[in-house]
C-alpha cells in the first residue's frame, strides 16, 4: 500500500513505515502546500499529516482509496472529521504521549517571564549589563504565588504536579463533570471568573471548541491582576490575540507567554514589538523522546487502519463500515 507522510519524521518512525509500505514524503521540513498535498494524495491509501496540514472535503474527494488519516498530533481542528466520516476515512490522533512536555513548557514559561529571563539574556548579549545593583531588573517569585489552571485534563495535572514543588497555590477551572480527585487536596475548584481575579499566573489547557473559543477575551483579561501572567500552550483561539495584545501594550497585566497563536504562524500587528510577552514557535511537544513517541503512535494508529482494523487512538470508529 501507499503512504503519504507530509513532513519527514523521526528516522526510527520513517524505518517503520517504510518496512511495512510504501512510502512517500511531501517535505523534508515544511508543511505541503495545499496544491501540492491534493495532487500527491490521489493514490494514496494512508496518510500520515502533521497539525500544519490542512484536510479538508477537498484533499478527501482527490483520494478516492484513502483509508486512514493518522494525525501526528493531539490537536484535529485542521481536519474535517465529519467529511472524514461520511468519506468513510478513519482519523486518529496521538494523545498523553506529550503531556509532560507540553506541561514542562508551560512551567518554563511561568519562570522566565516570572524572573524575566528573556529579557536578561537579551540585556547580557547586547552588552547593556555593567554592573549588579539592587533594584536592578527585579522580576517577581513564582514560589508560594497562586496558579490558575484553566482546563484539568493530562496537562493541566501535571503542571499542577510541578507547582507542587514550588509550593504554590494552585486553583483550577473546569467542567463540573471533568473535575478530577485530588487525594492531596492541592488543587481547588472555582469558577473562571475568581480564578482570574486571585491568580498570579494564569496557565490554559483546554481544547478547542466552539466553547472555548476566545474563552480569553477582553473582559476576562480585564479581571486578572496588573501583575499577574497569561500562559497559553493549548490553542491559538482560546484566546482573542488583538485583545490581548492591546493589554499588554497598555501594561494592564504583567505579561504572557505564548507557545501558539491565533491565526498561526502569522502574529497579531504589535504583539512581536512588545517587550512584556515571550513568543515560543509552537514547541510544546518539541523534545526528541516526545516527538519520537508522537510519531510511534501515530505510525501505529496508520498501520492499524491500513490493515482495517480500528486504531486504538481513532477518534471516529463509526468511519469502517
Amino acid at each position: 500500500m501507499n503512504i503519504l507522510v507530509t513532513q519527514r519524521l523521526p528516522e526510527e518512525v520513517m524505518n517503520m513505515l517504510h518496512a511495512a509500505h510504501t512510502v512517500v514524503v511531501g517535505s523534508d521540513d515544511r508543511p505541503m502546500s495545499p496544491d501540492s498535498l491534493i495532487r500527491q494524495i490521489a493514490r494514496m491509501d494512508g496518510l500520515l499529516s502533521t497539525i500544519s496540514d490542512r484536510i479538508d472535503a477537498d484533499v478527501m474527494d482527490a483520494a478516492p482509496g484513502l483509508k486512514i488519516i493518522a494525525n501526528y498530533g493531539v490537536g484535529t481542528n485542521h481536519i474535517d472529521l465529519k467529511a472524514a466520516t461520511t468519506h468513510g476515512i478513519l482519523v486518529s490522533n496521538t494523545p498523553d504521549v506529550l503531556t509532560d512536555a507540553t506541561a514542562d513548557l508551560a512551567f518554563a514559561l511561568i519562570l522566565a517571564l516570572a524572573r524575566r529571563i528573556v529579557e536578561g539574556d537579551h540585556r547580557t548579549r547586547s552588552g547593556r549589563f555593567r554592573y549588579w545593583a539592587p533594584l536592578e531588573f527585579l522580576g517577581t517569585e513564582v514560589s508560594g504565588k497562586t496558579l490558575g489552571i484553566v482546563g484539568m485534563g493530562r496537562i493541566g495535572r501535571a503542571v499542577a504536579r510541578r507547582a507542587a514543588g514550588f509550593n504554590m497555590n494552585v486553583v483550577c477551572a473546569t467542567r463540573k463533570n471533568s473535575r478530577q480527585p485530588d487525594k492531596d487536596g492541592r488543587v481547588g475548584y472555582t469558577d473562571l471568573n475568581n480564578l482570574l481575579k486571585i491568580s498570579d499566573f494564569v496557565s490554559l489547557h483546554v481544547p478547542l471548541t466552539p466553547e472555548t473559543h476566545h474563552l480569553i477575551g477582553k473582559d476576562e483579561l480585564g479581571k486578572m491582576k496588573p501583575t499577574a501572567f497569561l500562559i497559553n500552550t493549548s490553542r491559538g483561539p482560546v484566546v482573542d490575540e488583538a485583545a490581548l495584545t492591546e493589554i499588554l501594550f497598555q501594561n494592564r497585566i504583567a505579561g504572557a507567554g505564548l507557545d501558539v497563536y491565533e491565526h498561526e504562524p502569522m502574529l497579531t500587528p504589535g504583539l512581536a514589538d512588545l517587550s512584556n510577552c515571550i513568543l515560543l514557535p509552537h514547541v510544546g511537544s518539541a523534545t526528541i523522546e516526545t516527538r519520537t513517541r508522537m510519531g510511534m503512535m501515530a505510525a501505529k494508529n496508520l498501520l492499524e487502519g491500513l490493515a482495517g482494523r480500528i486504531p486504538t487512538n481513532s477518534l471516529n470508529h463509526q468511519a469502517l463500515r
